[in-house]
């Protein structure tokens, strides 16, 4: 099952998103970059609160490609008690990073590497994920006015991240100024999360308000698209039994 990752922008939004269904609660400051950090006192209360409820995953920020950084970063918001913590693969020097980051993922730190359709993404990084032992990538938009992920990365890419990623173990998620519209095709996909902003606020900017309606809008629609899916693989295996029934 794809879960529902809902990024909040403050502890005031916790409860619209637990009330509207979301799976994943994602700590991220949209008004602070393309993954704005989180106080880490706050971060801290925000997994006090999900303790046992939900899985809180939080972002280090939008931070320079330098190892010794980054890994402090992450070591940071992991003690702070994310369950899940994302951190931007940007242009720069992302395979030393990567293998920085190899012994706090060796300590049990959940890290799911973020890449940008915008920013040049190298899907030939995603071996070195595995080999470091993290959890998962998701690959994400940078620039939010420039459109939805599914405008800035076509089909055939998303499905070759897709595909890629999971030859490596790695849980996979698409994000990006998503839409009820997205949600389809990206799950036929078969992604372990599709994350969401601007869809669950109340009103047309990703830094308004978190709804809780909204939230339980993007929670039917998933529902639903799941339910088609499902539906269509029982008839796919059904038709193969009836063309086979040695099998």
């Amino acid at each position: 099952m794809t879960a529902l990752l809902a990024s909040i922008a403050s502890l005031d939004e916790i409860e619209p998103a637990l009330a509207g269904g979301a799976d994943i609660l994602d700590l991220k400051d949209p008004g602070a970059g393309a993954l704005g950090a989180w106080p880490l006192a706050e971060i801290e209360k925000a997994a006090a609160r999900l303790s046992g409820l939900r899985l809180a995953s939080a972002t280090v920020g939008d931070l320079p490609m330098e190892p010794e950084t980054l890994a402090s970063a992450a070591a940071s918001v992991w003690a702070a008690g994310a369950d899940i913590v994302k951190i931007g693969v940007f242009p720069g020097a992302r395979r030393l990073c990567i293998a920085r980051l190899a012994s706090l993922a060796a300590q049990g730190a959940a890290l799911v590497a973020v890449f940008f359709a915008d920013r040049d993404p190298d899907l030939s990084l995603l071996p070195d994920l595995g080999r470091a032992g993290f959890f998962g990538v998701m690959l994400d938009t940078a620039d939010k006015s420039a459109g939805s992920l599914r405008r800035l990365a076509d089909a055939d890419t998303l499905a070759q991240f897709a595909a890629a990623a999971r030859a490596q173990g790695l849980r996979t998620g698409f994000a990006g100024s998503l839409a009820a519209a997205d949600i389809a095709p990206l799950l036929s996909l078969d992604p372990d999360f599709l994350g969401f902003r601007r869809a669950l606020c109340g009103g047309p900017a990703r830094t308004a308000p978190l709804s809780a309606t909204a939230v339980k809008t993007v929670r039917a629609a998933m529902d639903a698209a799941m339910g088609a899916v499902q539906g269509l693989a029982r008839s796919a295996t059904a038709t193969a039994g009836a063309q086979n029934p040695a099998a």
